[in-house]
């Protein structure tokens, strides 16, 4: 089979790396991939926005199936585009994305379908909006309607002058030009849990549970960001949480995409928040996966993602219903760590272009892999994988950083501690200017 993922981040690395070990995969495009899909993938230069020649491509090169993880992609429309073309790709269509890319359906659906989830109101004038704030008691959320960028567009405030300052960025478009609606929703206090899942429109199937660490700084402090790290399986969540996202929260929703017409077919990421009392809320739905979280579900997964994702395009899941196999599901041992390596001045302001140097111990193994020559690091104990990002080629084919985001490093262990100790001996050895990464990943 021949496999077109588009996209370039941690993600689509991840995604690469992973089906380039299916047993029904023997030959994978990537359009624009980075420096390191390319020693997986062939890469191809294709304007996104071109879809006529992203198909005109497919057809060319009898693509089996393609793959795609941009939020705006999905919400122009890229898979009704190729479904058209009866070329056969994996995401949901735009009608059922309106989950990623309208807030206030999301939140109408889950009222329509009794799917627990905060008390909210939305409104398209300044005016009413700052009313209804000075009547509620702080905190409140604050959210832009639509805004695909995790670590914007969404905010607690606790001042009135905050809100104000944050409506006044809603309704203003510093979200998107069409964004003109304000969502403030109630605020509730807990843990914020991410689960993900593979659905093919009537079933799902979970994916290795993941913790996240959002927060730029240690100790979840700092400016929200796309992500700093994570660590899989999910160290501490209980299965009844999980049994109560997926009754509560997953299963209504696939239900109730189906029985309103738009059944969904796609990656889902679910954002809920656990309060006190062991209940989730439904905070986000999302169309696709998040990165570093990907980077870390595709290495414990113990079955063909491939076949999962084909099954799934056709609409028939079967086998695979449920909770995919995976390290966390076979009771074998294994964690995976990962943390993020980004940029002096991320998520706002940050230079481009800086000059990216591995120090001389280190080396590119098979399959995406870093291994230390130094004797630091056991490497029949610990796997380390390094996945790009944010990076480019200059134009004498040096390696450079392209994003706040650069690289993702993965320590694979059947042990936490040698993972840690592995994980951060690796990144003081990748020099870039202004690096910065969290120190507190699986503390």
């Amino acid at each position: 089979m021949k496999v077109l993922i588009i996209g370039n981040s941690g993600i689509e690395h991840a995604l690469a790396l992973n089906l380039s070990l299916s047993t029904h995969v023997n030959k994978i495009y990537c359009c624009p991939a980075n420096p390191g899909i390319s020693n997986i993938a062939e890469c191809i230069s294709i304007d996104l926005n071109d879809f006529q020649s992203l198909v005109a491509f497919s057809k060319e090169k009898n693509i089996d199936l393609v793959l795609v993880n941009s939020p705006q992609l999905i919400s122009q429309g890229i898979v009704d585009f190729f479904k058209s073309h009866k070329i056969k790709i994996f995401a949901p269509n735009k009608d059922s994305s309106q989950i990623e890319w309208s807030k206030y359906f999301t939140k109408e659906f889950a009222l329509r379908r009794e799917i627990p989830a905060p008390r909210y109101v939305a409104f398209d004038k300044k005016e009413y909006a700052l009313a209804y704030v000075s009547s509620r008691k702080l905190p409140v959320v604050i959210k832009a309607n639509t805004c695909f960028d995790e670590s914007k567009g969404s905010v607690v405030v606790s001042s009135f002058e905050g809100a104000e300052g944050a409506i006044n960025a809603c309704l203003q478009g510093h979200f998107g030009a069409n964004n003109r609606t304000v969502i403030i929703e109630e605020y509730i206090e807990g843990e914020v849990l991410s689960i993900f899942a593979i659905c093919d429109g009537e079933n799902y199937s979970i994916l290795p549970t993941v913790k996240s660490y959002r927060n730029l700084f240690n100790e979840e402090k700092g400016p929200l960001t796309e992500g700093m790290g994570a660590i899989s399986p999910h160290p501490n969540l209980p299965s009844h949480i999980l049994e109560k996202i997926e009754l509560q929260i997953l299963k209504p929703f696939i239900e109730g995409m189906k029985e309103e017409g738009r059944p969904y077919k796609g990656f889902l990421a679910i954002k809920t928040v656990i309060d006190k009392n062991s209940q989730p809320y439904l905070l986000e739905l999302n169309s696709t996966l998040k990165d570093p979280e990907a980077q870390l579900i595709f290495l414990l997964l113990e079955c063909d993602l491939f076949e999962v994702l084909w099954q799934a395009q056709r609409g028939t899941l079967g086998y695979f219903r449920g909770v995919l196999p995976s390290v966390e599901t076979s009771g074998n041992p294994g964690i995976a760590l990962n943390a993020v390596i980004s940029i002096q001045g991320y998520p706002d302001k940050f230079n481009d272009d800086l000059a990216i140097r591995f120090q001389k111990n280190l080396i590119f193994g098979n399959h995406c892999q870093l291994i230390d020559q130094s004797g630091e690091i056991n490497h029949n104990l610990v796997k380390i994988f390094l996945f790009h990002m944010g990076t480019k080629l200059d134009f004498s084919k040096n390696l450079i950083t392209a994003g706040g985001r650069v690289f993702g490093i993965t320590a694979l262990s059947n042990d936490i501690n040698l993972a840690k100790k592995a994980l951060y001996k690796v990144i003081s050895k990748i020099d870039i200017k202004g690096k910065h990464f969290r120190e507190d990943i699986g503390l």
